[in-house]
């Protein structure tokens, strides 16, 4: 489990703080996701909990651990992250993914590392990829192939930032179900950035809206409302119940993305 309690930072010692007392809570097998205008500190935590930055005050605990105090190799076999933009180089999707086991082998892979890969490729429908060139692939696939190296890491939890932002509709809903999977068959916590609310409510799971560096609301479905997202995005939309699924809704109509 996932805790972080009164976390803060700020780029410098007379800059504004970025981010101002997040505490959040996430289960093994839940997929959190955050939400809020670009600015409002999603990235930054992110990169606190990855140990890119180093916060200024509060505690980020994994199964009661310290993870800053963690060395880089002890925590990459607990936190696994997938970028949105994703440059692998020229290499085949099966060395792609066994690059997640580096945290295990150091500079030379065992039977065991390959055989680990060999199962996440057969888990993940990948198969008949493994020897084809990362790079000429689709954005659907390499996003997949990304999932599948953090997989390699043998995490507890998985971090994504806007997973999505890049792909088509029909990758879009394949990423999201792969993450659904992920989280229910492995039970591997996910954390992860998403701009659209539709998709957001459609990939379920516990809700954190953040603004100013501070998380305002958390929970479940029920708090995705009108004067949550008001408050958030300063927009006005409609949230609508149809046939028991939450759908977000322009004022003049429109869908909101």
């Amino acid at each position: 489990m996932l805790e972080i309690k009164n976390l803060s930072f700020r780029y410098a010692s007379r800059s504004p703080l970025v981010l101002d007392g997040v505490d959040l809570t996430l289960k093994d097998g839940e997929i959190g996701i955050l939400l809020g205008k670009n600015g409002s500190g999603k990235t930054t935590l992110f990169k606190t909990i990855l140990g890119i930055r180093k916060p200024d005050g509060g505690s980020i605990r994994f199964d009661g651990e310290d993870l800053l105090k963690m060395s880089r190799r002890e925590r990459a076999r607990r936190i696994a992250y997938v970028p949105q933009s994703i440059h692998f180089g020229a290499l085949s999707v099966f060395d792609t993914v066994l690059m997640g086991r580096v945290s295990y082998f150091g500079y030379k892979a065992g039977r065991e590392d390959e055989a680990a890969v060999e199962a996440i490729l057969r888990d993940m429908r990948l198969e008949e990829l493994a020897a084809r060139n990362v790079e000429e692939l689709s954005g659907g696939e390499r996003q997949k192939i990304a999932i599948a190296r953090a997989l390699a890491q043998e995490p507890r939890l998985l971090v994504f930032d806007e997973p999505t932002g890049n792909l088509d509709i029909a990758n879009e809903q394949l990423i999201l179900s792969e993450a659904r999977r992920v989280a229910a068959e492995k039970g591997i916590g996910i954390l992860t950035s998403l701009h659209d609310l539709n998709q957001a409510l459609d990939l379920g799971g516990r809700f954190f809206f953040m603004k100013e560096g501070k998380i305002r609301f958390a929970g479940g479905p029920e708090i995705v409302n009108e004067s949550v997202i008001r408050e958030i995005y300063d927009a006005e939309v409609r949230v609508l119940d149809i046939e028991g699924k939450k759908i977000v809704i322009n004022r003049n109509g429109g869908q909101k993305t």
